[in-house]
């Protein structure tokens, strides 16, 4: 295996452990892909979301921005001091580092998507919000 192909797969590994600890009900986050970024003391997190019919993510923030594309189904955004809003395949967003957020899929099928996270080295992904 080259040298950069094993630095790949050993990201990968160690992006999948790093979500071993238990999930919010309705809600599965698989690893892509977690790679130093261009800015100093960065990493690109590239996490496959999937939000059940009625589940919630549980509020909580990024160190970072977080980019969602919307691969299927839809669902509601809920970022603390906006309206909420609702995002639809094909939809992407944007919520910058720090703002407490939600995801609801009030719908009946399964919302999916692909959510990139530009995060602090050494800062956990998500913190749960008080």
């Amino acid at each position: 295996m080259s040298r950069p192909a094993s630095i790949g797969a050993g990201l990968v590994a160690l992006a999948l452990a790093g979500c071993a600890a238990p999930q919010a009900s309705g809600i599965v986050r698989t690893p892509v892909l977690r790679a130093a970024a261009s800015f100093p003391n960065t990493e690109a997190v590239v996490m496959r979301v999937e939000l059940a019919a009625g589940a919630r993510a549980g509020r909580h923030s990024h160190p970072g921005d977080e980019i969602g594309y919307v691969l299927e189904g839809e669902g509601q955004l809920l970022i603390d001091g906006a309206a909420p809003r609702t995002v639809r395949a094909g939809e992407a967003f944007v919520i910058p580092a720090g703002i407490v957020h939600d995801a609801h899929n009030p719908g009946t099928a399964t919302m999916r998507l692909v959510g990139v996270y530009m995060v602090e080295q050494g800062k956990p992904l998500a913190t749960p919000a008080k």
